[in-house]
């Protein structure tokens, strides 16, 4: 459960991140330890990393300078 602390987040991100800490913790207590159950935890995971990358996300700007009329 280690990735899935949250409590050291902004509050912003910390709302993303804790849905997933619950899921996780869901996932510990429901099914039995075994490969796909880690595997479940890992992709869970990398689903996390990317919602909390996608909240911080900003659109790239341009390299060049927009032309004015």
């Amino acid at each position: 459960m280690q990735f899935f602390a949250y409590d050291h987040l902004p509050p912003h991100l910390a709302l993303i991140s804790r849905m997933f800490a619950y899921l996780a913790r869901d996932i510990i207590t429901m099914l039995p330890r075994n490969p796909e159950r880690s595997v479940a935890l890992r992709k869970l995971l990398e689903a996390k990393d990317a919602a909390v990358r996608a909240k911080l996300y900003a659109e790239p700007r341009s390299l060049t300078p927009e032309a004015t009329p």
